[in-house]
């Protein structure tokens, strides 16, 4: 509502603030009125941790390339990343990878980020 007690539309690259219902912008972070941070809109293909690493990229690299352990360097587990490469040889990684694989697609997004958000 402004002054006179009339409401404000908000314009196609408008949005409403999550705190106070101020118009601001839509690629706004913290509304300028309340200084309120806003969350960011939930993506249809999983989310994204803080760190930016996405549940849906690591199911799909365990999948694809599990075999040598390029899903864990890509969620910063270095140490099991090299430990997959040392032992590719043996198909174990790519069987343990396929099982990743199969456990990254059924987890939540709130389990992902409390598991590999750390940023």
């Amino acid at each position: 509502m402004t002054e006179g007690g009339e409401q404000r539309t908000k314009a196609i690259d408008e949005k409403f603030c999550s705190e106070c219902g101020a118009v601001i912008k839509a690629k706004a972070e913290i509304c300028p009125k309340c200084g309120v941070r806003q969350m960011p809109v939930p993506s249809v293909l999983g989310g994204v941790a803080a760190n930016g690493k996405s549940r849906i990229v690591a199911a799909l690299l365990a999948f694809f390339l599990g075999g040598f352990g390029i899903h864990k360097f890509y969620l910063g587990k270095t140490g099991l990343g090299v430990l997959y490469l040392v032992f590719f040889w043996t198909f174990i990684p790519a069987i343990v990878a396929f099982l990743e694989f199969i456990l990254l697609l059924i987890m939540s997004d709130e389990e992902f980020n409390r598991k590999y958000g750390a940023a």
